[in-house]
């Protein structure tokens, strides 16, 4: 990105170049109805526990679930928007569902670079999605990140 003014970079995130351990972002959301509709609406994903209480009251939470990948997308917004942010790519993401999230529960969302590696311009980022402090979702993510020749 040489020979680009500073806010036309701002657009494109971070290079590889400027990434440094440690470094991380985060954001928030509560999750609403409409989420859980518009979720529904994309993915397919019917399952009763996320939209009948009737059939929710008799599962082990006793009550209406969010679909996990609800959460777990803040961590695209973190890694597609702010850390590295445009440009990168995902390669892996792991996660683990520690604990349910709840309509109108407030879902925040971390990542944190843990690791450089300079040879695939890889980056690995630590991400964590919490409610109210309880960890919800725990996982590692693998980005592709260009450079700044490319």
């Amino acid at each position: 990105m040489k020979d680009i003014p500073t806010h036309i970079q701002k657009q494109f995130g971070y290079c590889f170049e400027d990434l440094q351990i440690g470094m991380s972002t985060y954001c928030g959301k509560t999750i609403s109805e409409a989420d859980i509709n518009m979720f529904v609406a994309l993915s397919g994903d019917t399952c009763p526990i996320h939209l009948n209480e009737d059939f929710a009251k008799h599962t082990r939470f006793k009550t209406r679930i969010a679909h996990g990948y609800i959460s777990a997308s803040l961590f695209s917004t973190l890694v597609g928007t702010r850390l590295p942010g445009p440009g990168a790519l995902y390669v892996n993401q792991q996660m683990k569902f520690r604990s349910p999230v709840f309509l109108g529960d407030t879902v925040n969302a971390r990542a944190v670079v843990q690791k450089l590696i300079p040879e695939k311009n890889f980056v690995e980022l630590e991400t964590v999605a919490e409610v109210n402090g309880k960890v919800v979702i725990e996982g590692f993510a693998t980005l592709w990140v260009p450079s700044r020749e490319s």
